[in-house]
């Protein structure tokens, strides 16, 4: 009996790896689906225009994404923005604001928020492309010092957001 679910699962097994190769999906433990037709990736530029403006926070956001592309998948990088599939956008959002006020009217938090707009392009298909503003946040205590915090704050964020856009660029959630 052992046999027989051995074959059947490897049968299985092979059928599922026969069927994923049919309709041109590469798997990755990324949990990417990238078309095998994809073979570029390109990131360009993405301006500041925020209101407040953080004078680094344009190229940090850019080499971020641009090194998860190039870590977290296969594709070669092409700097014109002229890839297989590409990311452009603009930042659109860097604010504070004090969150979690208590009874005397005083907040015991205050909330950092980063907003980029990212249009995404699939030359190979665009039923996956998209344009969507990704918005993430960081709480901090209003003892901190933010100016020793900030730069921190601002690379936790943009983690997330770039997760955000992987996930919604390639894993296609």
């Amino acid at each position: 009996m052992g046999k027989i679910n051995f074959l059947i699962l490897l049968f299985a097994a092979v059928l599922c790896c026969n069927s994923c190769k049919l309709y041109k999906v590469t798997y990755s433990t990324t949990g990417a689906s990238i078309s095998p037709d994809v073979k570029t990736f390109s990131v360009d530029y993405f301006p500041n225009k925020a209101p407040l403006v953080v004078p680094y926070l344009s190229s940090l956001f850019t080499e971020k994404l641009t090194d998860y592309m190039r870590s977290k998948t296969g594709l070669s990088q092409l700097t014109d923005n002229n890839g297989d599939i590409r990311f452009e956008g603009q930042i659109t959002e860097y604010s504070q604001r004090p969150i979690d006020i208590q009874k005397d009217e005083i907040a015991a938090s205050n909330r950092l928020t980063i907003g980029i707009k990212v249009k995404y392009t699939n030359t190979k298909d665009d039923k996956y492309d998209f344009s969507s503003t990704f918005s993430n946040y960081a709480d901090y205590s209003t003892d901190a010092d933010f100016d020793s915090i900030e730069e921190s704050l601002i690379i936790e964020i943009l983690d997330k957001i770039i997760d955000d856009i992987y996930n919604k660029a390639l894993v296609n959630w």
